[in-house]
């Protein structure tokens, strides 16, 4: 199985609403002979863009490897949410690593929104960022978890972007009787994910960072302490100082470090026809992101010209279904049934990565390489702030690499043959677990 391969034609973006509405740069050209470099990164979305740009801003010589075209993996086909804080909520981080570092990781969280937003003004490409991302409650068991949730946000973390939304409310800002209470982040947001990774490219470029495209890393070498890491690809050869790997859940087992860490998954995603403007109200009042409470999640919201991105549905297996656009309409009808004979014109999927924690999972796989992975459907914040972290570190800054590192991270069980059988029975009785 080749994850890069088995649903992807490299060199091209899947034919999404993303990649209708953006304008790609370069095209940028192939590795081509032997090259020698301060650093050379692996992988072009958003981690290995931001840690080349940051690398690129201290002065070093950087060249970045991208399999097929910048942004074509996860961080050019995701939901476009932008949420504060870590995957896990505070209280469960609290449990698992301590208050003090639970509020450091809290910070981390925080600080990659600000980094993200503040990219975007850097770029000149506002990328549709949008202020607000609702987390809607499926079930009133769920109701009393939301409310202690922003309770504890207040009180242990005087974080007050942040509101409980009853049923009242809930209904008033997203038009589907599927919701019974929520909370509203004005400290999150959402974005057009394949502008933002182009404008890192742009930034990145500016900086000095040699990109090539179709330029796959087919062995690594790491390095030690005698030796410099070295990249091939099919017809180049990169020799650098340090390394940092940014694959995410497209790393297609090339470390098993990285590996019994990281599970590739599945995620698909249906955009309609553009909306009337009456019932685009009805649906998201104001225009929200929304995700919900289902462990297999729906995500949504409105683009900028009144067409429903929804995200929903689950795969057991790494090709992508014949049929993306049933596969979604059905979730999407379950949450708006008046949707459900609208014409759906883009439908896609994409491979995400994913922990056991749902933290990211940073490691060191030799004195001169890093890997940042993991980002369990948060990676255009933490993607973007892990790229900078690895620059940090590289310049001998590495704090918050170090916190990252130290969190307990299970691998998943039964290794790499397993993990996915494992996986489809637990997705199985998740997903009938959120029918009840």
């Amino acid at each position: 199985m080749d994850i890069l391969t088995i649903n992807d034609k490299p060199g091209t973006h899947p034919a999404s609403w993303y990649a209708a509405t953006s304008e790609a740069p370069g095209p940028y050209p192939t590795a081509q002979g032997d090259f020698r470099a301060d650093v050379c990164v692996v992988g072009g979305g958003y981690a290995g863009l931001s840690s080349a740009l940051h690398l690129a801003r201290q002065g070093l010589d950087v060249v970045l490897l991208e399999a097929s075209r910048i942004g074509s993996g996860a961080s050019g086909r995701n939901g476009g949410q932008v949420s504060t804080g870590q995957r896990l909520e505070q209280a469960e981080l609290e449990l698992l690593v301590g208050k003090d570092k639970a509020r450091l990781l809290w910070d981390m969280g925080c600080e990659a929104v600000d980094l993200v937003k503040a990219l975007i003004a850097e770029s000149g490409d506002p990328c549709d960022w949008t202020d607000g991302v609702i987390h809607a409650d499926h079930r009133t068991r769920f109701s009393k978890h939301t409310q202690a949730h922003v309770e504890h946000m207040h009180i242990h973390y005087c974080y007050d972007k942040i509101r409980y939304l009853d049923r009242k409310e809930i209904r008033e800002e997203v038009g589907s009787e599927d919701y019974v209470s929520g909370s509203l982040d004005m400290g999150s947001g959402h974005l057009h994910p394949l502008r933002y990774a182009f404008a890192l490219a742009r930034l990145a470029e500016a900086a000095g960072v040699r990109i090539f495209e179709t330029s796959r890393a087919e062995t690594i070498s790491f390095g030690d302490a005698k030796t410099k890491p070295v990249a091939t690809t099919d017809s180049a050869k990169i020799t650098a100082d340090h390394l940092v790997l940014a694959m995410n859940g497209y790393h297609n087992n090339i470390d098993q470090k990285i590996a019994r860490h990281v599970m590739p998954i599945n995620n698909f995603i249906a955009v309609t026809e553009p909306l009337p403007q009456d019932l685009a109200d009805r649906l998201i009042r104001n225009r929200y992101a929304v995700a919900d409470s289902r462990f297999v999640i729906n995500y949504f919201r409105l683009s900028s010209d009144n067409r429903m991105i929804f995200g929903g549905g689950e795969s057991y297996g790494y090709k992508f279904p014949a049929d993306l656009e049933a596969k979604v309409r059905g979730p999407m009808a379950g949450v708006f049934p008046e949707l459900k004979n609208t014409q759906i014109d883009y439908a896609w999927g994409g491979t995400l990565g994913i922990t056991m924690s749902r933290l990211p999972h940073f490691t060191r796989l030799s004195p001169t390489a890093l890997s940042v992975s993991g980002f369990s459907g948060q990676g255009v914040a933490l993607a973007t702030m892990a790229g900078q972290i690895a620059a940090e570190t590289i310049a001998g800054q590495a704090g918050w690499f170090d916190l990252m590192a130290d969190i307990p991270a299970q691998s998943f069980p039964g290794g790499t043959a397993l993990r996915t059988p494992l996986l489809a029975a637990a997705m199985t009785w998740y997903a009938l677990r959120d029918k009840f």
